[in-house]
């Protein structure tokens, strides 16, 4: 899940090398992904009224459903 996101954000931002995706696991067992970008690129990460983010996020769940795993993506 962890390289999915990465592949999408680097396509979309201007600056691919400041992408950073990480992968932890809160107390619900909810696997959390956390994506970074370089505040210029943040814009475009989450889209006009959030749509590109709801799209990553609609397609992390798609996968996690086929794994049996719940998660979130945080973009910070």
């Amino acid at each position: 899940m962890k390289e999915l996101i990465e592949y999408i954000a680097k396509s979309i931002v201007s600056t691919p090398e400041d992408v950073k995706v990480t992968e932890e696991t809160d107390d619900k067992n909810v696997l959390v992904v956390k994506l970074e970008v370089a505040p210029d690129d943040k814009g475009r990460v989450i889209g006009r009224q959030g749509r590109v983010a709801e799209a990553m996020r609609t397609l992390l769940r798609v996968v996690a459903t086929r794994e049996g795993v719940r998660v979130r993506l945080e973009i910070v």
